[in-house]
């Protein structure tokens, strides 16, 4: 498959266009960002260890039924996915209080939620990604009534199984960020799965200690998420024990002993 132009650039990936239509190829960056671009840095490695667990838990989905997105790895950072027209929402699914909920609502941070919460939020940057009821989906068209009903019974089903699948490796899923978008299927609208899902776009507490193993710790400034995410995709079988933080650390510790085996000759 060719790799063709780039189509479109967000925080964190890249979308460039193939030579079959209905495919394009993403691209993980090590860019991390946070509050709505506000605080900015590159994380060297975090692109190919969002890679991997994405891919991991998206083809995971797949067998339990959740159409998504993804076709396959190609290497490292990139993806083949579905070429999809993405609806402009992003749907927040809460488990337990905390981040942005707790300071809208004076929650308790850490308060267990009865059942879990799917809010909904306009992707916009320059707005803010305001949040939204679902009336404005519907009364601005940004997906039809049957569209959302069927998104919220796909939301559950993927929250329970991705809570049972952290849970088998002592981790508590609190939230996460999903969104969704159209491909054409014998010439109708059908809603899939799309984007990626990691520590990213997820807020990951070890089990015991309630360690942060997600973007927070790039938000709060906690420490390295390198360690974190390594940490998850161990967990999770994606990794050996053994292995190297990223491909990128690896390569250019290679392009290093290359210059000195060179320098010394």
């Amino acid at each position: 498959m060719k790799k063709g132009k780039k189509l479109y650039e967000g925080k964190a990936k890249i979308i460039y266009s193939t030579d079959d239509k209905n495919l394009v190829i993403q691209y993980f960056k090590d860019d991390a960002t946070a509050f709505n671009n506000q605080k900015k840095s590159t994380i060297e490695g975090k692109g190919v260890l969002n890679n991997r667990i994405s891919e991991h838990i998206l083809s995971n989905l797949s067998q339990i039924g959740i159409k998504n997105h993804l076709v396959k790895r190609l290497n490292m950072r990139e993806q083949i996915i579905k070429f999809v027209e993405i609806i402009p929402i992003e749907f927040v699914v809460r488990n337990v209080a905390t981040g942005s909920i707790i300071k809208r609502l004076g929650i308790e941070d850490g308060t267990v939620l009865k059942e879990p919460l799917i809010e909904y939020c306009l992707k916009d940057d320059k707005l803010g990604d305001p949040l939204i009821a679902e009336e404005h989906i519907i009364a601005f068209d940004w997906a039809t009534k049957k569209e959302i009903d069927k998104v919220k019974k796909m939301i559950l089903r993927i929250n329970d199984f991705m809570i049972g699948m952290f849970r088998g490796v002592g981790i508590k899923l609190i939230d996460f960020k999903l969104e969704f978008g159209r491909i054409k299927v014998n010439g109708k609208d059908e809603v899939i799965l799309a984007d990626e899902i990691s520590p990213d776009t997820c807020r990951l507490w070890d089990s015991v200690t309630d360690k942060k193993l997600d973007k927070d710790r790039f938000r709060k400034d906690l420490g390295d998420l390198i360690p974190a995410y390594t940490d998850v995709a161990k967990r999770l079988g994606i990794l050996h024990e053994q292995s190297n933080v990223s491909a990128v650390n690896i390569t250019k510790l290679s392009s290093i002993k290359s210059k000195l085996k060179w320098k010394f000759q």
